[in-house]
């Protein structure tokens, strides 16, 4: 017996053998379209009887595996099919004669047989035959099933018989020896009548006995004559016969025990409806045949409780224990004997089977070490890849997984032995991809990603290569590229740098024929491959969504904000809305993109090789709404470390887009790397919301950009700074060209103003500018082209800086030479001990301390198209640094009364702080030079002011407005009012610049009270003139008519008032005649009387003087000291001096 029946299983001893072949040219898929009906019928249940009949069907048999049919019954041929194809008559003799020569070969052990006949038609098909059965096509074939259970009968009716023939043996008859084939000649002139060869004979003859009780469905007997057997054989010491009948007693025993079978629930070889013909044809190749066990099938210790009943009744029935042990104790004497090498090796499997089922996996790896080592003939390649291929499935069935992978391997490996001429590189393949779960390997990279590694990975790395190696000499270079793809993924972490190298360059070598992609592979076998995305080359550690550019986020306007806050709950706490949101908060982010605008992401990400990584196409895989991705293309040192990568792209319509992770080329195989499948990867969220289009806008200025960036306290983020350099009180336009980038129209602009710096005191308007005129050009376009101007002014006050001060005194000012009634100027002559007026050194005109920092920020607040709809709007802040430098500045103001009582005189001292010469020049009067670090003394005539029109109460700012505040506002819009009327500018005429110089913040309330017109408003008219300032001319003797009149401008009542007109002259040397009684006479009273006054009313009082000499004359006017003057401040009675002049009559 020279070829294994891998598929032996204890249960096949109870089979018979029945063997199908076809006959002539039969194509495989009709012959194994019948065989697979004619193997459905395994097993028949006797008549009149409880008996059930078990067949085992083989379409290849080795004929000299028939000659063992003496030793073990299950191994003879009893039956045999033949399927024939005949299409004509004359072709039947020649057809039946093939028949009957296929019988011959196992003619000595046939009980019977049958031959099918397909597509005959005529009178031949019509003659009765119990042998042959006619069919017109492999379609029309139903009795088919009928006819086999027909025939099975038949066997058991010849099976019977024998049974019956041997049993009924008498003991004194002479029984034959039954032998194997390499006995015969050992036989050959022995003494046939001794005692020891008659107990041989009975031995072997009731070991017969038992195999055809157990083939006929006695199950009970069969294990009688068994145990006669092994004592009538032990005595003898017929050793290979005595293995037989232990394991004909094991057989009978395991089948008393497990009833569903060790080899499968009916122990027979069925093929699957999706198998083809050519496949089944190798896999029924000699001594090939599959293995189909169902462990599962049975209960935990292997014995089906339905039948334990019986098993206890059944004495002579070995125990689970004992039939292993006997098992062992067959082997052992098989193992005697060379020729029964493939006994001994099926007898082991057989034993590793039932062990299988009895969870005895140590034991079972004993019979397989010992099945290992077992030397049969000189086996040839195939039968080689046979016995690895079954030993690694029984490893696999006792869960020694690795075990059974090696073998698997060594089966793969000797399919493309160098001594086989044309290397099955295909089956190769499929042999080293059944062994991956015995090394713990997956060809899923998932499953690479759950934890720690799993295996060794020294044995993985061989594996996997060997799969690329033999993938490429199958020819399909595709599954090259994606194992050795997979191999630098999951293997990344055990290869040297040297592998890395080697790897990455075969990998590049396979690509360059044929890209690595995404896409399911299906291999030979039917399963499919999945992609192998390359998540470490490189690795990403965390993935951030980033919100756009400051000038390009878009804001919802507050009024439809509120309006979505409000109808989202009408709660103000809602618990279920809250939690919802929580859940929200770790997927969506608080920031929106813009429909059209390039959006960005960034990658912290670091290169693991130990060279530069160049990776290509790196770009976003979103969903939700339609997105264009921009790829880009990085190049990353060797083992840098995390290295910042921004992948960008546009969205293209609007809605809530998730970044679902990116995409990559890397050594020609591109990735789709998903964010659920980075292990360790930190993300604050993935899904953002995307609003509808709206305008950019790009601004440019005039003046240059500045290298100081603001820094708001309010945390907004300034697009463009720009700077400007002034001197204080000059003012300068800021040009603003506002362009439309965008796609979308610019319907809407707002511009606002924050100034930064509060310390400093500012008078007047800092920022001011004409919107309308801008306005009046929307909607700009895209690509057109809006001008804004911005009025930039800085009024500063510097008088602070004492470095910059020179003492001043009245003694080094001289006023004499200019009549009161005009300006004057004078330079100041600086004393001998005062100070230099240039500063030590840091602290000189010009220098950087001396300079005060404007800070403020321009806010364009814009809208349009469809955001604007939806109430979105964009911010575009520009930053505006102005350093002011001093220019002028007053360091005193005081006032003199002028001639008029409606006028006075402003006394200005101005220091020129700068490095140049200047010029300031007053409404009304001369320019006056001044060199740098000079002070001069300016006077200004001035009218006065009637401060009565501000507001004295804080009813025009309601009634919560801080007093102190009004008096301040009060204070600066008269300041503002002085400084209008003054008009004072300084030019430099070196530098072509002009400003203006303020007095705003300087004047003293002591000051102020001069400057202001008094409330009660007192005219003198001499003759119907006003006097005020002139002398009024008359003539002596002539009587001069006096007219005093009173303008009430106060809020309340005023008087009466009595007056007293008192004349003198002025002798210029400080003495005052009043004794003028010979020289002025009044016509009527010198005392006048002024009724009451109500508010904005007038009243006058009129008399009338004489003067009898001429000369200059003056008129004292005094009031009476009643209770209505005392209550009125003394400033409100400052009548003006009347100066007459009496003329001679003749004149």
């Amino acid at each position: 017996m020279s070829v294994p029946d891998y598929m032996q299983c204890a249960e096949d001893h109870q089979t018979l053998l029945v063997v199908v072949q076809p006959v002539g040219i039969v194509s495989e898929e009709n012959f194994f379209r019948i065989y697979k009906r004619i193997s459905s019928v395994s097993q028949i249940s006797v008549r009149d009887s409880q008996r059930v009949l078990y067949i085992r069907y083989r379409h290849h048999y080795p004929p000299e595996n028939n000659e063992w049919g003496d030793f073990q019954t299950h191994r003879k041929v009893v039956g045999l099919i033949t399927i024939t194809d005949c299409f004509s008559a004359k072709d039947w003799p020649q057809t039946f004669e093939k028949f009957h020569v296929q019988k011959e070969i196992y003619g000595s052990t046939l009980y019977d047989s049958r031959l099918f006949v397909f597509g005959l038609q005529g009178e031949i098909t019509e003659q009765p035959r119990t042998d042959v059965a006619f069919y017109p096509n492999y379609e029309d074939c139903e009795a088919v099933e009928k006819r086999i259970e027909d025939f099975i009968e038949s066997l058991f009716i010849v099976l019977e018989s024998k049974r019956l023939d041997r049993a009924t043996d008498k003991s004194g008859d002479k029984i034959p020896l039954l032998c194997v084939p390499f006995e015969k000649k050992d036989f050959v002139g022995l003494d046939t009548d001794s005692r020891h060869y008659k107990k041989r004979c009975q031995g072997r003859m009731r070991k017969h006995v038992g195999d055809l009780c157990l083939q006929a469905g006695m199950l009970q007997d069969s294990l009688v004559h068994y145990h006669m057997s092994v004592e009538l054989l032990r005595s003898v010491n017929d050793f290979l016969w005595l293995g037989a009948a232990l394991e004909g007693l094991c057989s009978a025993s395991v089948i008393c025990h497990y009833p569903g079978g060790t080899g499968g629930k009916t122990g027979a070889r069925r093929f699957q409806g999706s198998s083809l013909p050519a496949e089944a044809a190798n896999r029924h190749r000699p001594g090939a045949q599959e293995v189909l066990i169902d462990p599962g099938a049975l209960t935990t210790n292997g014995i089906n409780p339905d039948t334990s009943a019986e098993i206890g009744r059944a004495k002579n029935c070995l125990s689970p224990e004992d039939i292993i042990d006997k098992y062992k104790e067959a082997i052992s004497y098989y193992s005697k004997y060379k020729n029964a090498g493939v006994i001994e090796l099926e007898a082991c499997v057989k034993a590793v089977r039932v062990l299988a089922i009895q969870k005895r996996s140590m034991d079972a790896s004993e019979f397989l070490q010992n099945a290992v080592y077992i030397n049969l003939r000189q086996l040839s390649e195939e039968e080689k890849i046979q016995r690895y291929s079954i030993l690694s499935e029984l490893y696999e069935l006792i869960g020694f997984h690795r075990k059974s992978a090696f073998f698997k391997r060594v089966a793969a490996m000797q399919c493309v032995a160098p001594s086989i001429s044309e290397p099955g590189w295909r089956a190769c393949y499929k042999l080293l991809l059944e062994t991956l779960p015995g090394y713990s390997l997956s060809l899923d990279p998932k499953d690479f990603s759950r934890g720690t590694h799993r295996g060794w990975a020294a044995v993985q790395m061989r594996l996997l290569h060997e799969l690329v190696y033999a993938s490429r000499r199958m020819g399909n270079p595709a599954l090259s590229v994606r194992h050795l793809s997979f191999l630098l993924q999951t293997m990344l972490d055990f290869l040297s740098d040297q592998e890395k190298k080697d790897v990455t360059q075969s990998l590049e070598n396979y690509t360059c024929k044929c890209p690595g992609t995404m896409e399911l592979l299906t291999l030979p076998g039917g399963p499919t491959l999945p992609p192998v995305p390359f998540t470490k080359l490189p690795i990403v550690r965390r993935v951030k969504l980033l919100n756009l550019p400051a000038s390009l986020r878009p804001q919802k306007m507050k009024s439809l904000l509120g309006q979505n806050v409000s109808t989202k709950s009408p709660f103000i706490y809602s618990p279920i809305i809250a939690h919802n949101r929580g859940e929200e908060r770790n997927k969506k982010i608080d920031f929106q993109w813009v429909q059209g605008d390039v959006c960005e992401v960034q990658l912290m990400v670091y290169n693991p090789m130990p060279f530069e990584l160049r990776v290509e196409n790196m770009g976003l895989l979103t969903s939700g709404v339609d997105f264009e991705s921009l790829p880009a293309a990085l190049s990353l040192p060797a083992e840098s470390g995390l290295y910042p990568v921004t992948l960008v792209g546009v969205p293209q319509t609007t809605g809530m887009i998730t970044v679902n992770g990116y995409h990559t080329t890397v050594f020609g195989v591109f990735s789709d790397c998903l964010l659920d499948n980075l292990p360790g990867v930190k993300t604050s969220g993935s899904t953002v919301e995307v609003i509808p289009a709206l305008p950019r806008l790009q601004i440019s200025t005039s003046l240059p950009r500045s290298a100081h960036s603001l820094q708001p306290s309010s945390g907004d983020e300034i697009s463009t700074n720009v700077s400007v350099q002034l001197y204080n009180g000059e003012a300068q336009q800021l040009v603003i060209q506002l362009e439309n980038i965008g796609t979308e129209p610019l319907e809407t602009l707002e511009v606002t103003s924050r100034l930064l710096t509060t310390k400093e005191k500012l008078y007047g308007d800092f920022l001011s500018w004409n919107l309308e005129e801008t306005l009046a050009q929307f909607p700009l376009q895209p690509g057109k082209v809006a001008t804004f101007v911005v009025n930039i002014k800085v009024k500063l006050d510097f008088s602070c800086q004492e470095n910059l001060l020179q003492d001043l005194s009245d003694d080094g000012i001289s006023v004499s030479g200019f009549p009161l009634c005009s300006p004057f100027r004078q330079v100041v002559r600086p004393r001998v001990e005062s100070k230099p007026v240039n500063a030590p050194e840091g602290g000189k005109p010009g220098d950087p301390s001396h300079m005060k920092t404007l800070e403020a920020i321009l806010n364009f607040k814009y809208s349009g198209g469809p955001g604007h709809a939806e109430g979105y709007y964009r911010n575009l802040s520009l930053g505006l640094h102005v350093e002011a430098e001093p220019s002028v500045f007053f360091t005193r103001v005081t006032t003199l009364p002028a001639t008029s009582t409606r006028q006075c005189h402003l006394l200005l001292d101005i220091f020129n702080s700068t490095e140049h010469e200047l010029t300031v020049s007053a409404r009304g009067n001369e320019e006056l030079i001044l060199h740098a670090g000079e002070c001069q003394r300016m006077a200004i005539q001035v009218d006065k002011f009637s401060f009565e029109s501000f507001p004295e109460s804080p009813g025009e700012k309601g009634q919560l407005a801080n007093p102190k505040q009004l008096e301040e506002e009060r204070q600066e819009a008269r300041g503002l009012e002085i400084d209008s009327k003054l008009d004072v500018h300084w030019r430099i005429p070196s530098l072509k610049r002009t400003g203006e110089a303020s007095v705003e913040g300087l004047l003293s309330q002591l000051v102020l009270e001069h400057l202001q017109l008094a409330p009660l408003q007192w005219d003198v008219l001499v003759d119907g003139q006003p006097c005020d300032c002139e002398a009024a001319a008359c003539r002596v003797g002539d009587p001069v008519r006096l007219e005093v009149r009173l303008t009430n401008q106060s809020p309340r009542s005023v008087g009466p008032f009595a007056l007293t007109v008192a004349p003198f002259q002025d002798h210029q040397n400080g003495v005052h005649n009043y004794d003028l009684h010979d020289a002025v006479s009044f016509v009527g009273s010198s005392t006048f009387y002024l009724d009451a006054v109500q508010p904005s009313g007038q009243s006058a009082c009129l008399g009338a003087l004489l003067f009898l000499y001429t000369g200059d004359f003056f008129l004292h006017i005094h009031f009476h000291q009643d209770s209505a003057s005392k209550e009125l401040p003394p400033s409100w009675f400052c009548l003006p001096s009347v100066h007459v002049r009496a003329l001679d009559a003749q004149a």
